[in-house]
């Protein structure tokens, strides 16, 4: 009798959400993607951090407590642009090409982007922010930007092709199919460049003239913030909100943390939040620093959902904020990498030293050592967060902290690595305000969601003449009106971490280890291991797993590494002239290289005679307020080396040794020395330019800063 009257009642509300959508217009729909947060790090989920307006979205809509991602940052954009697994999407990995279908680093074309689909169901196509599925950072033809946002279905984008990079200074920033500077770009000049406000306003840019160009045609915009991934950069004004938040260290969080998601209902009071921190992470000298980078972290997350305030502002000022769906999620959990810190993950002591010739000569300039609220920002600790000529990631502790209470994370497939927030916010088309949703969901399903809602057709067998893969997901719209969806299984593999979930259990592995087995309704920490006890379902999972990863072109299991035939290593002589641009895989390749550069200039004039790199890793020679500076960055620390004044035409010669010890000759006359404490153990990801600087900026200086005067003679020999 029951299940005959909510079966009734369920056909009664599906026919009356039918004549609501056939009467109504079509819905816009805001996918909104963050970057590198734990499952804990927004407000509505248990954070600390104050994320009023996901907050009231929340409030207002559906959050899902056990929606997945793929593990890490490209995957998962593969998989949620594309509706399959991120294998079948040809990104199983990251942007390198291992020479087989799953992991050839380039989103292919046997699937259809939702954008693609979208477009040809009538609806305008926004992106803004990271795409992340392309080699082609850098293109130097048309055809090599064949997978970019504008050449997969997207009428406009501005934003970054590749995955990482300064937020004040943002490498391969493109608006449309044009890569431009973030400082000389005469469509959008803030007070202070910071890459997070540029998406927001941006989406908002999109959609006013959205409205003023195209209102009556529905809309679809991808938002793809990179807050918090690093490295950690924030304004100080934003930073210091939150000083003092996270003295109390990481247990104390976390536990806050735990209590308020389980009074919140987003997890089960038997989850666990009982996860041994190191001892060394505790050590007082060590956590006044960490503070501090968390402190940046929450900054980050702060200022993106301002902005997303600001989209949602733009959506009411036009009238359609009730008919638009919004889709707000995270590309995997909390980021462990250790990013500007030494293996035990604390801070680097790697303040540089200088040795200056005589003051008569000789100029040797670093970046001032400076204190901001009674922080030092360069120290024998390392460098603190925050400002843009720094590059750390907040670490293991705070990332701990951030997947509370779950384990692992990004790179894993444990419930740490995958598991994401789900916010659905749709006045007009979502029956149930404020509620918890407890149906395991994932990214593939975003794509069955956005064709159901908009009343689109997928493509049956191909498109633009290639043939494609049939979706995998399955559409959430059922579940806004309070009805149930039905699949078999989800299933996971990252660098061969590898996982399988089929109602309450859960299959899991790390990459060549044994599977353990959980009953993640009773235990979403994976903290009993039932492997041993339930052979007969470890057997039954494996096989489904098996049977996923041939389908779906996961096999076979390749290498994570780039080859290194992909970079110049061989070459240590070059002989360049004035605007040769080379590209990252045909410039010297210097990582833990010295170098030797020679050029003849005709004057001494401001502006860059050799670049390589940008604001992350890179070095270069410019002339400044008539002084000869070497530049290097490393992993965002800026070391300056510049000499006294000079002038005339003349030769300029660098020489950076082995050991560090770094020499400019102007004439033959040595003007200054200095020695930088590291080599680069990286190759930039900018290539090398000869009389500019093309793209994110080794020095103190803005792109394209070119040396008016003629550089002829340059030679650039490399010392393994």
């Amino acid at each position: 009798m029951l299940n005959s009257l909510r079966t009734s009642l369920t056909c009664a509300v599906f026919a009356w959400c039918g004549l609501v959508t056939l009467a109504a217009e079509r819905p816009n729909i805001i996918l909104i993607l963050a970057d590198d947060m734990g499952f804990s790090d927004i407000g509505c989920y248990g954070s600390e951090i104050e994320t009023p307006v996901l907050d009231k979205l929340a409030a207002g809509g559906l959050r899902f407590t056990q929606f997945y991602n793929a593990a890490r940052c490209c995957p998962t954009r593969a998989s949620l642009l594309s509706g399959l697994y991120p294998h079948q999407a040809g990104i199983g990995h990251m942007m390198d090409d291992s020479g087989v279908d799953g992991y050839r680093g380039e989103l292919n074309r046997n699937c259809v982007t939702i954008a693609e689909v979208l477009k040809s169901a009538g609806y305008r196509t926004y992106m803004a922010g990271k795409w992340h599925v392309t080699q082609a950072v850098k293109p130097k033809t048309e055809a090599e930007q064949h997978n970019w946002p504008k050449q997969r279905g997207f009428d406009r984008f501005y934003g970054t092709i590749h995955g990482a990079g300064s937020f004040f200074d943002p490498n391969s920033l493109a608006r449309d199919n044009r890569l431009i500077s973030p400082f000389a770009d005469p469509e959008y000049q803030p007070e202070e460049f910071y890459y997070t406000d540029a998406i927001a306003d941006q989406s908002v840019r999109f959609i006013r003239e959205h409205q003023t160009d195209h209102a009556k045609t529905p809309f679809f915009m991808y938002v793809s913030f990179t807050a918090a991934h690093w490295p950690m950069h924030a304004r100080e004004e934003d930073i210091a909100k939150y000083r003092g938040l996270y003295d109390i260290g990481y247990d104390a969080i976390r536990s806050a943390r735990y209590e308020k998601m389980v009074e919140q209902g987003v997890i089960a009071e038997n989850s666990t939040d009982d996860w041994p921190l190191q001892k060394s992470w505790k050590e007082s000298d060590y956590l006044a620093w960490d503070i501090r980078n968390m402190e940046v972290y929450a900054a980050m997350v702060d200022c993106m959902d301002r902005g997303i305030g600001r989209i949602v502002d733009s959506l009411v000022e036009a009238g359609t904020f009730d008919n638009t769906l919004i889709l707000y999620l995270q590309d995997n959990g909390g980021c462990a990498e250790n990013y500007g810190r030494n293996g035990e993950g604390k801070p680097r002591a790697d303040e540089p030293t200088l040795e200056p010739l005589s003051a008569e000569h000789l100029q040797v300039d670093m970046q001032p050592k400076q204190t901001r609220d009674g922080y030092p920002i360069r120290t024998g600790k390392g460098v603190l967060a925050g400002p843009a000529d720094t590059y750390l990631s907040y670490g293991k502790a705070w990332a701990t902290v951030s997947n509370t209470p779950f384990r692992e994370y990004k790179h894993w497939t444990h419930e740490g690595g995958i598991s994401t927030p789900l916010i659905a916010h749709w006045p007009a088309g979502i029956l149930r305000s404020g509620q918890l949703e407890h149906t395991p969901g994932h990214l593939i399903d975003l794509m069955a969601t956005a064709v159901d809602v908009a009343g689109a057709d997928y493509p049956a067998e191909f498109h633009d003449g290639q043939a494609i893969k049939p979706m995998e997901g399955t559409s959430l719209q059922p579940i806004f009106w309070g009805d149930e969806i039905e699949r078999e299984a989800i299933y996971w593999e990252h660098e061969g971490n590898r996982a399988v979930r089929r109602g309450d259990f859960k299959l899991v592995a790390k990459d060549n280890q044994k599977w353990e087995l959980y009953n993640i309704v009773r235990d979403r920490s994976e903290q009993y291991d039932m492997a041993t006890s339930q052979p007969h379902l470890v057997a039954e999972l494996s096989r489904l797993w098996d049977a996923y990863a041939r389908r779906a072109n996961v096999l076979p299991l390749t290498p994570y590494r780039k080859k290194a035939d992909k970079l110049n290593q061989n070459k240590l002589i070059f002989t360049l002239k004035q605007n040769d641009d080379l590209k990252r895989q045909d410039a010297p390749y210097v990582v833990n290289r010295g170098v030797f550069f020679e050029a003849k200039l005709s004057d001494v004039q401001a502006g860059v005679v050799v670049a390589q790199g940008g604001t992350t890793n890179g070095w270069g020679v410019y002339i400044q307020d008539s002084k000869l500076i070497f530049a290097l960055t490393r992993e965002g620390q800026r070391y300056l080396i510049s000499s006294k004044s000079v002038s005339g035409a003349g030769r300029v010669i660098l020489r950076l040794a082995k050991d560090g010890s770094v020499t400019l000759r102007w004439n033959g006359l040595e003007v200054a020395r200095g020695t930088i404490p590291r080599l680069l153990s990286e190759q930039p990801l900018d290539g090398l330019q000869i009389g500019q600087d093309l793209e994110g900026c080794v020095g103190t200086y803005r792109s394209p800063n070119r040396y008016p005067g003629k550089i002829e003679a340059v030679t650039i020999r490399l010392e393994k």
